[in-house]
């Protein structure tokens, strides 16, 4: 019975505040699991959720060894489940006045330092018109930390070459404007003025980065050219797209951007997502600190 409320509670949810599909497939998943928990214990109706069954749950999965982020996931859908029951009425008293929100570690995101950056970007072969166009994205990614998603969903339209700026839609569909280097926005001429008109085949394309194939690119299709380029320039550590955004914020803060400023060219809708950029900052400030004081 309780997968009733839980779908009650997704219907809710897709109506009412148009969550994405891939969140509520994250939600069905980790409530059903909470369902199947709550029925094995006898809990087939919203009044017997109380403390002890979000406890004993909670416990469950650190049991089965979950790691802390998919813990806190799990719980928080929990949370929303509840507190949707609270205002349907189907549960009279709170079980979450005690319960403390579960938070997973915060982990500093990843980066590479400047020459790798710089043999990155310098990978592509630019005699070569796939080539040219990688270098054009490697360039304006790094010079805008766009997400992935808004760097292969640039119009050409999107981009003032002569005023320096790119305007981009990002989360939310919260448009954004932000500044494009002189050196990506030299790249990208390139690239528009040489090999993007072969690769459009004759055909019309709104779109700024295309396929061989005169296609709109995609984001399987840049995740393999940015490991192919990073192999051709010598660079083991892991690297993802967001690797190099992440380059982008962290180099930015280390040269002394103000927070306020970089949330406004990374699009985070809250700066506290922003502020976990000042730890890897600090971490480079020791670095200096030790390598340059004479008593350090």
């Amino acid at each position: 019975m309780m997968d009733l409320y839980v779908q009650r509670f997704l219907d809710a949810m897709t109506v009412e505040r148009g969550l994405s599909e891939n969140t509520i497939v994250s939600y069905a998943r980790d409530l059903a699991q909470f369902a199947g928990f709550a029925e094995k214990r006898g809990v087939s109706e919203p009044r017997g959720v109380d403390e002890g069954l979000l406890v004993a749950f909670l416990a469950h999965l650190e049991k089965r060894r979950y790691a802390a982020a998919s813990v806190a996931r799990k719980m928080s859908a929990v949370r929303s489940l509840v507190k949707f029951l609270l205002a349907e009425r189907e549960i009279e008293k709170s079980p979450l006045t005690t319960l403390h929100s579960v938070r997973p570690p915060r982990r500093l995101p990843k980066s590479l330092e400047i020459d790798e950056v710089a043999r990155l970007l310098n990978a592509p072969d630019i005699r070569e018109d796939l080539g040219l166009r990688d270098k054009a994205m490697l360039e304006t990614l790094y010079a805008t930390g766009l997400r992935v998603s808004e760097l292969i969903s640039l119009k050409v339209d999107d981009v003032s070459l002569k005023m320096g700026f790119l305007r981009c839609v990002g989360k939310g569909d919260k448009e954004r404007v932000v500044p494009l280097g002189e050196i990506a926005a030299k790249c990208v001429v390139s690239y528009i003025d040489g090999p993007r008109g072969r690769l459009a085949k004759g055909a019309r394309s709104e779109y700024l980065f295309l396929t061989k194939q005169g296609r709109p690119m995609s984001r399987v299709m840049f995740w393999k050219i940015i490991k192919k380029h990073a192999r051709g320039a010598g660079i083991s550590k892991p690297i993802t797209p967001h690797v190099l955004r992440h380059s982008f914020a962290t180099h930015l803060l280390e040269r002394g951007a103000d927070l306020r400023s970089l949330q406004e060219m990374l699009g985070h809708a809250s700066i506290a997502t922003t502020q976990v950029y000042t730890h890897v900052s600090r971490d480079h400030l020791r670095e200096v600190y030790r390598e340059s004081h004479p008593r350090a």
